[in-house]
């Protein structure tokens, strides 16, 4: 891989709010992939596991890239959270009026670089 790519990998309109989201991904940012692993399974976030998937896959993304690619050189050196589409919900109030509520989504994004030896 050349010095400075970046291999991303995303996930799109994700159930959960963009500031629960960001909870876990600000403590895996500038981490080691395998260290941001292991913290993303003890981490008791529901969002979590999602947030593994996305960054093996973006683990994975950089392996189909190159093939010599040694894994453990790995580090995450982007990660970052976007507002998706809000979904409108009503919700039946007193005296036949309505409340409205937003469901949030988010778009989670990881790249990964190679460590220079």
């Amino acid at each position: 891989m050349e010095p400075n790519t970046q291999i991303k990998a995303e996930a799109r309109y994700i159930r959960v709010s963009p500031q629960k989201a960001r909870l876990v991904v600000d403590m895996i940012r500038g981490k080691q992939a395998g260290a941001a692993i292991t913290t993303l399974r003890t981490v008791n976030k529901r969002i979590a596991p999602t947030v593994e998937k996305v960054l093996q896959s973006a683990i994975a993304n950089a392996q189909n890239r190159n093939e010599d690619l040694d894994v453990d050189r790995l580090f995450i050196s982007e990660a970052y959270v976007h507002d998706g589409p809000r979904m409108k919900r009503v919700r039946p109030a007193p005296m036949g009026r309505a409340y409205r509520y937003q469901r949030r989504m988010s778009h989670i994004v990881i790249k990964v670089t190679e460590k220079e030896k």
